[in-house]
């Protein structure tokens, strides 16, 4: 797996359980996955020559992210390596203009949409689809980053220039009413056995997601039928092998259009590590390797996974402290740490619980994880 972070952390659980060797390429000795998996190269993803040595010896090449040059991926497979996903598939998650023209161009609902490549292409496109809209860079953002919400011609032409001549691709879509964000993830084998797990409601601040309601609340069967439809169709067409996320604009009026594409394990899947037969983890090692995929089955009627997030202020007292109050309080709550250091506004874990019924599983997720990013209690009382 190239990348070390929290995703690939999960995964080296996931591989210890079927009996798998994981071998990361980590960026740095003490990324989070690299703190806990023996098998560890130390390299660049952007190093051709460190991706091959990398690669060496390995039956599967995958990701716990999307930035690996697609020209090196390209010329991995050309040497034997099996690649999973294919660079041919992972463009449409590396570059959000070509997933867009692709997506529109199979007849899928994505929102309106123009390349950028001089401030009059914005201006012209608020004029025909209305202010505000909505600027992207076209490859390398996430968690808010490389977004930003343009409301006049004039904050785009502060903007535009700066970004264009940094040589920054951008793209430019309509801002689109909805209801809410809505996420479906399938995971698809080489050999075109696929799976979907419950359309999942995202909750996003500031860009970043903060809560995952599983299944989406209130959601009408049919248009929960609908996104797990989409996801599948998509990853066909696209020709998707290991996980696809699908994230989902639900309109006012119901309607589905796609937001972004994720091809490895996601946010949106935190979840399914509790809350379902086969976690997504697992399903991408057997989906990447060819085996026969797991249950999807939710193991409750209910689950809320919460991320924990550096607070702006510092906590009085240590994260595993932390944690030690918060298992006393709730004890059905299941947390994982990701073993990062704490920064505001950074994930560094998060919390899951299942139950019967949102509000409760919510409320008890929300605070766990709320206390152990500041070590207050939702009332503001602070343990010593």
């Amino acid at each position: 797996m190239v990348g070390a972070g929290q995703l690939a952390r999960m995964t080296q659980q996931a591989a210890v359980a079927l009996g798998l060797s994981l071998r990361l390429l980590a960026a740095r000795a003490d990324d989070p996955a690299a703190l806990v998996t023996p098998d560890v190269v130390v390299g660049g993803h952007t190093d051709l020559d460190a991706l091959r040595g990398f690669a060496a010896g390995c039956d599967v090449l995958t990701f716990d992210h999307e930035h690996v040059p697609r020209q090196h991926l390209h010329a991995l497979v050309d040497a034997g390596v099996v690649v999973h996903p294919g660079p041919a598939a992972l463009r449409h998650a590396q570059d959000k203009l070509v997933m867009r023209a692709k997506l529109a161009g199979l007849g899928v609902a994505v929102p309106a949409f123009r390349e950028v490549t001089m401030v009059a292409d914005v201006v012209r496109f608020g004029a025909d689809h209305g202010w505000p809209c909505v600027l992207k860079a076209a490859r390398g953002g996430y968690d808010g980053r490389g977004v930003w919400m343009l409301n006049t011609p004039s904050s785009a032409r502060r903007l535009i220039p700066e970004l264009l001549d940094a040589g920054t691709a951008l793209l430019v879509e309509q801002c689109v009413p909805m209801r809410r964000e809505l996420a479906a993830m399938v995971a698809r084998s080489p050999f075109g056995q696929a799976a979907t797990w419950p359309a999942v409601q995202t909750v996003q601040r500031d860009g970043v997601c903060v809560e995952v309601l599983a299944p989406a609340p209130e959601l009408d069967p049919r248009t929960a039928e609908d996104a797990e439809e989409l996801a599948l169709r998509v990853a066909g067409e696209l020709g998707v092998t290991g996980l696809l996320a699908v994230e989902l604009f639900e309109t006012p009026d119901r309607k589905l259009l796609v937001n972004e594409l994720a091809m490895r394990p996601h946010n949106s899947g935190h979840w399914t590590i509790e809350g379902a037969t086969t976690s997504q983890f697992e399903q991408h090692l057997r989906a990447v390797l060819d085996y026969p995929l797991g249950s999807t089955t939710a193991l409750a009627p209910v689950a809320v996974m919460a991320n924990v997030l550096g607070g702006t202020a510092p906590p009085t007292m240590a994260l595993d402290e932390r944690l030690h109050h918060m298992m006393a309080r709730y004890p059905a709550a299941k947390a994982h740490l990701y073993g990062k250091a704490e920064r505001p506004g950074r994930k560094i874990g998060h919390v899951t619980m299942l139950g019967e019924r949102f509000a409760p599983v919510r409320e008890t997720a929300v605070t766990a994880a709320e206390f152990l990013a500041t070590g207050r209690w939702a009332d503001g009382r602070e343990v010593h």
